[in-house]
């Protein structure tokens, strides 16, 4: 009689467990994405640069500004200290060839340290030391935030009328902005070539124009030439399937570090962006779809660089962020301003 109270009770007890996790679960949900409701509130530290030769704290610009540069670059970092250097200095010297060529090109490297432990912030400052606080910047969160809010914040503080978005580990060749870059005069030219001056219509700046280009590297996964690791491959079938799901198609490569955006087009996305980490490239896509954002997409040249930090144990966190992003926006709750 006792072993049947006891299996009773540890029947009622399942029972009662299996019918309060779900609901538990959605509750801390919709409770998330409640508080996520407000554009970027989850996040309070305001972005700082730092000069390094007087110390001083200096304002940072706004993406509501004028552009003041012709390009930015933003590149997101987390403990990067070994990777950073190669990619900058290559970055570098890109940057200061094409300058010498052409006299009105302008341009600005921005670097987002995301809260680093080791030594990314010091090789940050030992490239602005070197190239002037003019052309490379440091933003400091003070802590770690993810990719995407790294991302964000270097955008709302960027200076070009293009901006580009990328890893800091140096996997794409940065001579492949001129494909995006190519792509999007393109879409400008088209735009201007519609435009009416007897009606008093001017000729849009390419920062006017909203406008997004995404490096792919869809080409090299069906060569096989991008070689990765077994739980990389899983994760990534198994990722693009939900982003179908969730963002619908349109882009083949939405977690490809290289995108392009025109100012009008970072000013929209960034200002109403709430995913912080992995996800936030579907978001783009998602918001782009919403906002009537044109998204283009180029192959680019692309090599796996070791040290990424996708793995596994990012499984939970993707899982995570793409059901807030769903609920939040199917329920209204996540409000996009235009």
């Amino acid at each position: 009689m006792r072993k049947l109270i006891f299996l009773l009770k540890m029947l009622d007890f399942l029972v009662a467990s299996t019918l309060l996790f779900p609901f538990g679960f959605l509750s801390v949900i919709f409770l998330e994405v409640f508080r996520r409701r407000h554009n970027n509130a989850h996040v309070e530290e305001s972005a700082i640069f730092e000069d390094p030769k007087s110390l001083k704290q200096v304002p940072c610009p706004c993406i509501f500004d004028p552009a003041e540069k012709y390009l930015s670059l933003v590149i997101p970092a987390f403990n990067e200290e070994h990777r950073l250097p190669g990619a900058l200095y290559v970055t570098m010297d890109y940057l200061l060839k094409r300058a010498a060529k052409d006299k009105s090109f302008s341009y600005e490297v921005v670097i987002v340290d995301d809260g680093s432990r080791d030594g990314t912030k010091k090789v940050a400052f030992d490239f602005v030391k070197k190239y002037g606080f003019d052309n490379v910047r440091v933003i400091l969160l003070g802590k770690n935030h993810g990719k995407g809010e790294a991302t964000r914040k270097g955008m709302l503080h960027s200076r070009g009328e293009l901006l580009l978005m990328l890893d800091a580990d140096g996997a794409t060749k940065v001579t492949d902005l001129e494909k995006l870059e190519n792509q999007i005069c393109a879409v400008v030219r088209k735009e201007n070539r519609t435009r009416d001056p007897a009606a008093g219509d001017t000729n849009l700046r390419i920062s006017d124009v909203p406008v997004v280009a995404f490096g792919s590297r869809a080409h090299l996964e069906e060569k096989a030439l991008a070689k990765r690791k077994w739980y990389r491959k899983f994760l990534m079938k198994g990722f693009h399937f939900v982003v179908l799901l969730t963002a619908g198609p349109g882009v083949r490569d939405t977690q490809c570090g290289f995108k392009m955006f025109t100012r009008s087009a970072a000013r929209k996305l960034f200002t109403n962006i709430r995913l912080k980490r992995w996800c936030f490239d579907v978001e783009l896509v998602y918001l782009c779809k919403w906002l009537g954002i044109q998204m283009l997409e180029t192959s680019i040249n692309w090599s796996e660089i070791p040290g990424s930090k996708v793995n596994l144990l990012s499984l939970p966190n993707i899982v995570w962020e793409l059901t807030l992003m769903t609920i939040g926006y199917r329920t209204r709750m996540w409000k996009v301003s235009s």
